[in-house]
């Protein structure tokens, strides 16, 4: 099988297993959840699970993820390391902010920014889908700040589209910032812009509640969602060439994972896939054994790591980085189970980079700092940046970046050589 058939066929058929999971668990009434949804707050951290349902939550994922796809299909774009990691991270993140009605005023934006720049969409579609982690600034200033109703959503749509204008300006000089060492590139941009949107809003005299919506009952169900959805990945990595499938997956365990690194350009889509699926087994591993809860910001989380595994992370750049945050966490009595320190665990894979170019030791510090750091970020962004663990991800790169080259070109004999 072609790898780009592969990789059409594949996503729909995520898509569609969402959609019908979804209708299994209540029916209709998922669909009437779905569209109460697209109204309610989506700042971090608030668990749609909780606000509207698992059901309903499913179904948003779903719509988040198809939104992305037609928008690959219709610029057609060619689907690679970059769109992979992109509809995932979409899909993960529809469980718990992103909606199509936030999501869509923002690649809106970035539309008109490649006209402006006489460029096509096409140039800027990667921006424009990661770009809408800032979607959570369209739902607080259409549901958060108190404003008439008939102003409130065009106001909201035309802070979406501000937004998306400017994140093709931020996204190349952010990059510059830390050197392609931060894989969540986007959650360093929007981070950078909602602190400038943050600010003009409490400016404005209005001041955005803090509240935080986990879900954490138990289920026989949730726990079971990312290793079925694994192992499918690697058998389908498996059938698809089984020689070469596990070739590749080896051959990506050697690559350093800085960006840009689309690991099926540099292998083949089923030695991603095969990479993705052990990712997504072995973060539910840890969930599970540290007693953490399946909800709608670790599965989405485990959806995106999922995801960069294509575009990256991979087994062996990730452990470090995972390992230092765990390390942090326990020094600083920080209960594993805590949300902030769940979410840590998983999402400090965007620093997977570090861990690939420059060793264990950096790696491991890069996760140390990223812990203390990423637990203090959130507020600054008034908790409208969804990929907050960029943000974070990305100021730890740059700091550990700046060292780690200036005592390399210092030092001739040292052990980061």
């Amino acid at each position: 099988m072609k790898e780009d058939r592969l990789l059409f066929i594949f996503f729909p058929a995520l898509i569609a297993a969402f959609i019908v999971t979804a209708l299994v668990i209540e029916g209709g009434a998922a669909f009437t959840g779905f569209l109460r949804l697209q109204l309610q707050p989506a700042r971090l951290i608030n668990d749609f699970f909780m606000t509207a349902g698992i059901a309903a939550a499913l179904m948003n994922s779903a719509a988040v993820g198809l939104v992305g796809f037609i928008i690959i299909t219709a610029t057609k774009t060619r689907l690679s390391g970059p769109t992979f990691a992109a509809i995932f991270t979409m899909m993960g993140f529809g469980l718990f902010g992103k909606t199509p009605l936030n999501i869509l005023p923002i690649i809106a934006g970035v539309f008109l920014a490649s006209r402006y720049a006489l460029k096509t969409f096409k140039e800027y579609i990667i921006i424009a889908l990661f770009g809408t982690a800032l979607g959570p600034l369209v739902s607080a200033i259409a549901f958060e700040l108190g404003l008439p109703a008939v102003f409130a959503i065009p106001a909201g749509i035309a802070g979406g589209l501000v937004a998306g204008f400017f994140l093709p300006a931020l996204a190349v000089s952010i990059l510059n910032l830390h050197q392609g060492y931060n894989l969540y590139n986007m959650g360093m941009t929007c981070g950078f812009f909602s602190l400038f949107a943050a600010a003009l809003i409490k400016a404005g005299g209005h001041q955005l509640a803090a509240d935080s919506y986990w879900y954490s009952e138990p289920s026989s169900f949730l726990p079971f969602v990312i290793p079925v959805i694994s192992a499918l990945m690697i058998i389908i990595g498996l059938l698809s060439g089984p020689g070469k499938s596990l070739r590749s997956f080896v051959k990506i365990q050697s690559k350093d994972g800085r960006l840009p690194s689309d690991f099926i350009d540099m292998t083949s889509a089923a030695g991603a896939f095969i990479n993705s699926g052990m990712i997504g087994i072995i973060g539910s591993a840890y969930i599970l054994m540290i007693g953490g809860d399946f909800n709608g910001p670790i599965i989405g989380g485990l959806l995106t790591i999922m995801g960069f595994a294509a575009f990256g992370t991979h087994l062996k750049n990730s452990w470090p980085v995972v390992a230092g945050v765990i390390t942090a966490a326990l020094i600083f009595r920080m209960p594993l189970t805590s949300p902030g320190v769940q979410l840590a665990a998983i999402f400090c894979t965007t620093l997977s980079p570090i861990a690939g170019q420059f060793g264990i030791l950096p790696g491991l510090i890069a996760g140390f700092l990223h812990m203390l750091m990423v637990s203090q970020t959130g507020s600054w962004q008034g908790a409208m940046n969804l990929y907050n663990n960029g943000f974070s991800g990305g100021l730890t790169a740059a700091f550990i970046v700046a060292v780690v080259q200036w005592y390399r070109s210092n030092r001739k004999d040292n052990k980061f050589k």
